[in-house]
C-alpha cells in the first residue's frame, strides 16, 4: 500500500473515530439524583481511546454494501459501551488491579469501588439498550443484540475474564483459548453486528469471523508485546502488570522473533479471509496491518 494510500486510510479511520466520539457524548446527559453514577459512566466512556471495536462495526457494515455507516452508528456505540464496562471491571482490586487507564486514573480509583462497579453493570445494560433502540428492522435488531450478548457471557469477554483469574500457569493452548474469548469475541461481535446490520451473506458472516478472530489472537499478542517493552506514557497503563499478577502470556514462551511471526501469520490469515468478500476491502486490509504494527 503507498503513502497515499495510508494518509487516505488514517484519514478514513480519524473520520469514523471522530463521529463516534461526538455521538459517544450525547450519552448520559440528563439531570438526575444519580449524576455521579452518570458522571463515572461519561469519564470511562469519553476517555480517549482507538474505538477500534465501533470502527470495525461501521465499516464492515459499509464493506456489506450497508450504505452510509452512519446508519450504523448507535449499533457502533452500543459495542463501545460494553467494552467500557468490561474496561473498568477489568482494572477492579479484584480482577486485574489497575490504577491506570487510558493515561488517566481508574475509574475505581476516581470515583470508589461501588460507583465504579455500578457504572460498568449501568454501561452494559445501555448497551443493550442502545442496541435495540437502533433504527433497524426487527430481526436484524434482534440477531445483532444475540450477538453481542453472546460476546458479553459465558462464551465471550465472562468466560475469557474467569479462565484469567484462574491459575496463571497454562500452556499455550489455554492462553489462547483465553484470548480468544476474552478479546477476539468482541471484536468478532463488532465484524458480526457490521454484517448483521447490512443483511449481509453468510460468506460474508464467515469472513467477518475468521477475519476478526486472527486480528484479534494477534492484537492481543501485541499488547504482551507491549507490555513487555513499551512504557506507561506510550501505553496509557501500567507497564509489566502481566508479571505483577503473574500471568502467563504468549511473550513468557516466546521470544519476542517467534510472537512476531505469529502477528504476521494472523494478519495474513485475517487478510485473506476479507479478500474479495465486500464490495471494498482496503480498509480492512490496512486495518489488520495497522494493528499489527502498531507500537500503543
Amino acid at each position: 500500500m503507498n503513502t497515499v494510500d495510508v494518509f487516505s486510510m488514517e484519514a478514513e479511520y480519524e473520520h469514523c473515530r471522530v463521529l463516534v466520539e461526538e455521538r459517544l457524548d450525547s450519552f448520559f446527559i440528563d439531570d438526575c439524583p444519580y449524576n455521579d453514577l452518570l458522571h463515572s459512566m461519561r469519564y470511562s466512556l469519553l476517555a480517549s481511546g482507538k474505538r477500534l471495536r465501533p470502527i470495525i462495526c461501521l465499516k464492515f457494515f459499509e464493506s456489506a454494501g450497508g450504505g452510509n455507516f452512519e446508519k450504523a452508528l448507535d449499533a457502533a456505540c452500543a459495542i463501545e459501551m460494553l467494552h467500557t464496562y468490561t474496561l473498568i471491571h477489568d482494572d477492579l482490586p479484584c480482577m486485574d488491579d489497575d490504577d491506570m487507564r487510558r493515561g488517566l486514573p481508574s475509574n475505581h480509583v476516581k470515583f470508589g469501588l461501588s460507583t465504579a462497579t455500578l457504572a460498568g453493570d449501568a454501561l452494559q445494560a445501555a448497551a443493550f439498550e442502545t442496541l435495540i433502540c437502533s433504527d433497524f428492522p426487527p430481526a436484524i435488531t434482534l440477531e445483532m443484540t444475540r450477538i453481542l450478548a453472546k460476546a458479553a457471557g459465558v462464551a465471550g469477554i465472562c468466560g475469557g475474564q474467569y479462565l484469567d483469574l484462574q491459575v496463571r500457569q497454562k500452556d499455550l493452548f489455554g492462553i489462547k483459548e483465553l484470548y480468544r474469548l476474552k478479546t477476539s469475541a468482541l471484536i468478532s461481535a463488532a465484524a458480526g453486528i457490521g454484517v448483521a446490520a447490512a443483511a449481509g451473506s453468510k460468506d460474508q458472516i464467515y469472513a467477518a469471523k475468521t477475519y476478526s478472530d486472527a486480528i484479534g489472537l494477534a492484537f492481543q499478542i501485541r499488547d504482551d508485546l507491549l507490555d513487555f517493552s513499551s512504557t506507561p506514557e506510550k501505553l496509557g497503563k501500567p507497564i509489566l502488570s502481566d508479571k505483577k499478577n503473574e500471568k502467563t502470556t504468549f511473550a513468557c514462551f516466546m521470544s519476542p522473533e517467534e510472537c512476531e511471526k505469529i502477528i504476521s501469520s494472523e494478519t495474513t490469515k485475517a487478510i485473506a479471509a476479507v479478500r474479495g468478500k465486500f464490495q471494498r476491502d482496503d480498509f480492512l486490509v490496512w486495518l489488520a496491518h495497522m494493528l499489527a504494527e502498531r507500537r500503543k
